[in-house]
């Protein structure tokens, strides 16, 4: 056994990179068209909800998060099994994403960890392993897209020997 948690490497957040988890959601690289008699760009469709069963809908909250202290030692995730789950930073502030695959249990050796440059969001696809908000600045604000309505809609799962941490030093250089 290690003498401590396994160091999770940060990496920045690419579509390519998060596809397996969910959809990011920004306007770098994604394709539009105008509106508006032309003044506004439509960046259409860059995540799809999807919470409809059990009857549920979607629903939009904002979160308001303080960061944790790092280095941080990954102990829990959490998933939601009805419904997939979006934030998008709503004061431009970067931020940290960890997740791990699909699946009934999730393993910590397989988790990633991704930087977003505060000008990206993501939308979890149902039933993928999250860590709750990781916000670096105080009092930052994310608008959340996700499902409201009957049955149980959040799953959590507590580590006490599989650990890894995260390490702000560890945050990329090039963040896009």
């Amino acid at each position: 056994m290690s003498n401590g948690p396994r160091r999770l490497m940060i990496e920045p957040l690419t579509k390519q990179a998060f596809a397996e988890f969910g959809e990011v959601i920004e306007v770098d690289n994604s394709d539009y068209f105008m509106i508006n008699n032309g003044s506004t760009r439509r960046y259409h469709r860059l995540a799809t909800t999807d919470v409809q069963d059990q009857s549920g809908e979607a629903i939009i909250s904002i979160f308001q998060a303080t960061p944790l202290s790092y280095p941080l030692t990954i102990k829990m995730l959490e998933r939601h099994p009805l419904g997939s789950q979006a934030f998008v930073p709503l004061l431009g502030q970067p931020y940290l994403i960890v997740v791990a695959a699909k699946g009934d249990a999730p393993s910590l050796s397989e988790c990633r960890a991704f930087f977003s440059n505060g000008r990206q969001g993501v939308n979890y696809h149902k039933g993928v392993w999250h860590h709750p908000v990781l916000a670096l600045t105080e009092q930052d604000q994310f608008l959340i897209v996700d499902r409201g309505g009957e049955g149980h809609n959040c799953d959590e799962v507590f580590f006490e020997q599989e650990l890894v941490s995260l390490h702000l030093e560890d945050l990329p250089t090039h963040t896009g």
